[in-house]
């Protein structure tokens, strides 16, 4: 079994725990890739959502043997045996155990904000991650989950290697893996896009969660319908079904209430409506009172049957065009003023549908973005046009200058220090979201409306 990414790979696994829906659930992600995976979980139970965070306690000379492990609250788990076997006295184990506690603070405040942690105490804690290797993290978060309290707790994965639950049946009530090949060499092999997980990933799925998801009752968190941290309510993005050209696609769109633009997605090949990173910034456009649209540009079998179409450019342009048609036809979305946000080669696909002689767009920023592939059509784009490409991403850098070049129309070259291609490293997607921010509301929400 193959996933295309950890959201796919997380509503699989939703369905697969459907049964638990309306139980005292909480749903547990381990950061960071679990994170995703845990975030289609919560919402398919409409459960809340939380990380767990748990660090090893390494022996001092040879820290890769785990000796224990902590969780947040004080909770510590110790292997006895271990320490004796290696001779680690007491007082070695609290100079451990206070470096790496410094460290799980750390990350949780990183991940959570100031959202509080969710009480999982007498509840059902289902720990999700994307896939079990050796299985030891996954181990000392269950058995932190229930030093913390949990009633229950339930392992679920995507996949694991045959034979897996044999040595994790004695911290789980429950163990669930929707795949456990026999050939298994490490979890990225099941995935299509098995790219690492960022912080500000993590940090997106926990706000994008429902507010009554993230359980602000038990946890002294807002209830549903508060406002999100920086004031601005959740907006909900529901799937709809958008007919570009005769042709059906899926997407998600989500409208906060009195938005005057909204920003469509063009994702890069081998991606999707569900890319984690235009997830993100969609996020931020969203709190800033953007609308948006992530949907798919080609169909399953479009992709599986010619794997040219995803590089096909004038293709993905038809599409994104057809979809700003049908979208401004849609009767909560007429009047809206229109932006393009493209990634890799879609932003190509987003110039190439901007050039277009009637077309209504009026920005379009790209990432990390192959520009260069619009070539002859880039003199007559008009929208102001905002390229964001990698410091350390140099092959890049160099076609998006060329390309820049060739343009005509408003734009700028904007560098992200330290960052690669895929914007991994800490604070570079976002700073991609506040640039692309910045740039949509500066010509979008002070744009005159497109003519209903």
């Amino acid at each position: 079994m193959y996933f295309v990414d950890r959201v796919e790979a997380g509503r699989r696994l939703a369905a697969r725990l459907k049964p638990l829906a309306g139980g005292d659930v909480v749903v547990l992600g381990l950061p960071r890739g679990g994170v995703p995976v845990a975030a289609e979980v919560a919402k398919a139970l409409d459960a809340p959502l939380d990380v767990i965070v748990v660090r090893k306690l390494g022996v001092p000379f040879q820290p890769e043997l785990g000796m224990g492990a902590i969780g947040e609250g004080g909770v510590r788990v110790v292997n006895e045996a271990v320490m004796r076997s290696t001779r680690t006295t007491g007082e070695e184990l609290a100079q451990v155990e206070e470096r790496e506690r410094a460290e799980l603070d750390r990350r949780a405040r990183r991940y959570r904000g100031g959202r509080t942690r969710v009480e999982i105490s007498g509840r059902t804690a289902v720990v999700v991650d994307d896939g079990i290797a050796t299985g030891s993290t996954a181990r000392a978060a269950c058995l932190i989950a229930r030093r913390q309290g949990a009633a229950r707790v339930v392992l679920a994965v995507p996949v694991a290697p045959s034979g897996w639950s044999g040595g994790l049946a004695d911290v789980a009530d429950e163990l669930v893996a929707l795949s456990t090949p026999e050939a298994f060499f490490g979890i990225g092999q099941f995935y299509e896009d098995f790219a690492q997980t960022t912080d500000a990933e993590v940090v997106a799925c926990l706000d994008e969660a429902p507010a009554g998801a993230r359980d602000g009752e038990a946890s002294g968190t807002a209830p549903r319908g508060a406002t999100r941290p920086g004031g601005s309510p959740p907006v909900a993005d529901p799937e709809v079904v958008v007919d570009a050209g005769g042709v059906r696609l899926g997407g998600q769109l989500a409208l906060p209430e009195g938005a005057a633009g909204i920003v469509l997605f063009a994702h890069g090949s081998g991606s999707s409506r569900h890319s984690p990173r235009n997830r993100f910034v969609a996020s931020a456009l969203n709190r800033a009172g953007l609308a948006t649209l992530l949907f798919d540009l080609l169909t399953e079998e479009e992709e599986e049957y010619d794997r040219a179409n995803v590089f096909d450019t004038g293709l993905l342009a038809r599409r994104l065009t057809d979809a700003t048609a049908w979208l401004l036809d849609q009767e909560e979305c007429r009047g809206l003023t229109i932006g393009y946000f493209g990634a890799s080669t879609g932003a190509a696909a987003a110039l190439w549908a901007a050039a277009e002689p009637d077309s209504p767009v009026r920005a379009v920023v790209s990432r990390g973005g192959r520009p260069d592939l619009a070539g002859p059509r880039l003199p007559t784009v008009t929208a102001p046009t905002l390229l964001i490409v990698g410091g350390n991403d140099d092959v890049v850098i160099d076609l998006n200058r060329q390309a820049q070049a060739r343009l005509r129309c408003e734009n700028r070259l904007t560098v992200v220090p330290g960052a690669t291609h895929l914007f991994e490293e800490p604070g570079a997607l976002e700073e991609v979201a506040n640039l692309a921010t910045q740039w949509f509301t500066g010509h979008l929400l002070h744009a005159p409306h497109q003519a209903s």
